[in-house]
């Protein structure tokens, strides 16, 4: 990407619900600073993008892009005006495509909200060779999946290595704590995905495999995380969690991306905590049983109230664990709910975190390409907090 760019950050999708919220965190966050980046909003209608720019506030010569994800040639020229594109436009199996190919060719840093693992094993295939050879940096699932389990794994070997010598080959990720649900583009990619599952039986081998994303690799025996059970490092009973299946991926792909600074036999899986006794065993078990989703009736381009974002939170605990009986544990905490506030917070950090360093073309996952840089912004201004717990 030798040449200059109109713009340095394009926000696709900022008409929808989590787009609007990621337009609106570079309007309150980034306003009238220095370090602001030259930055516009795109998406289908013109009308649309005026509206919501008047509604969050931004300035009245915000740039306005259109483009459609119906239109190719669209996404050609609105790679071609800027350095980074921020994507909220999902289900991306459905509206993706053609946009990680015109940022693969364009030599364009791309970052998404993806937690669909079929479509982006796909990219991988078709895109790799391309990005690294133009330059691109492609990052996926840049939201609640996964950072906060991507850069949690990272921050806690980086202290294992530094305290044991060598990373911790056993690693747990346990949610202890979380407010606030699924956003309705979430529950629209998993809808999506069941469909292909259904028209290409042979994808659900592949969702099943924590080595899905791991081209060519394919690593020890995994836990399942489908079975509620006892964990002896938390004291507790947990239960599945919802998000683990991409979750667990990407962490294996980020490990696999960096040449296995974590070791080829890392075992990593994430459950939910309850609690303890025979009350945590029966909330475990009707955990497992239940609608991972709830009752919720939100679709793509809806979401929870801006207090309701505002009261949701989540705290993370990851355990590494030694075949000698050493443990070590961190945590990461956001401070707003998971799907939609901390979520595109997060999503705009990577795209300033994008800005800010340098890296290889290819299809990334935010902690292979960006780790520790990414931890610093999204604590000096994400709200997430990365600490040693013992």
């Amino acid at each position: 990407m030798a040449e200059a760019r109109e713009f340095d950050i394009i926000v696709y999708g900022a008409t929808g619900f989590t787009g609007r919220l990621v337009a609106e965190y570079f309007v309150q966050h980034y306003g009238g600073r220095k370090d602001a980046p030259k930055w516009a909003m795109a998406g289908r209608s013109l009308d649309k993008l005026a509206e919501v720019r008047d509604l969050i506030g931004a300035p009245a010569d915000t740039p306005l892009v259109v483009a459609d994800a119906s239109e190719p040639a669209s996404l050609d020229m609105m790679a071609h005006r800027t350095r980074v594109v921020l994507t909220t436009v999902g289900p991306y199996q459905l509206y993706g495509s053609d946009l990680v190919n015109a940022c693969a060719k364009a030599g364009t840093a791309y970052a998404d909200l993806c937690g669909e693992p079929g479509w982006m094993r796909e990219m991988i295939d078709a895109h790799q060779d391309q990005a690294q050879a133009s330059g691109a940096r492609i990052t996926f699932s840049c939201g609640f999946d996964s950072i906060p389990f991507d850069l949690g794994v990272l921050f806690l070997q980086a202290e294992a290595v530094k305290r044991h010598g060598k990373p911790a080959p056993r690693v747990k990720g346990r949610v202890r704590k979380m407010q606030g649900g699924a956003s309705g583009g979430t529950i629209a990619s998993l809808t999506e995905t069941l469909k292909a599952v259904a028209k290409k039986p042979s994808l659900a081998l592949l969702l099943k495999s924590s080595f899905a994303l791991t081209p060519g690799f394919e690593g020890p025996h995994q836990p399942s995380g489908l079975i509620p059970e006892y964990d002896h490092a938390t004291g507790t009973w947990t239960a599945p969690f919802v998000m683990a299946p991409i979750n667990t991926k990407n962490v294996h792909r980020t490990n696999f991306l960096l040449g296995h600074p974590w070791g080829s036999d890392l075992v990593y899986d994430e459950m939910v905590m309850t609690t303890i006794g025979e009350a945590g065993k029966a909330m475990a078990e009707a955990m497992a049983k239940a609608n991972p989703f709830g009752e919720s009736k939100l679709k793509p381009g809806e979401g929870p109230s801006k207090e309701e974002r505002e009261n949701g939170f989540y705290d993370i605990l990851f355990v590494g664990e030694y075949p000698d009986g050493t443990t070590i544990r961190a945590s990461v905490q956001g401070d707003r709910d998971p799907g939609y506030g901390s979520t595109s917070k997060m999503l705009a950090e990577t795209g300033m975190t994008l800005l800010e360093t340098d890296g290889a073309g290819g299809v990334w996952t935010p902690g292979a390409l960006l780790g520790q840089a990414l931890i610093d912004r999204l604590t000096a201004h994400a709200g997430l907090t990365f600490q040693i717990e013992d």
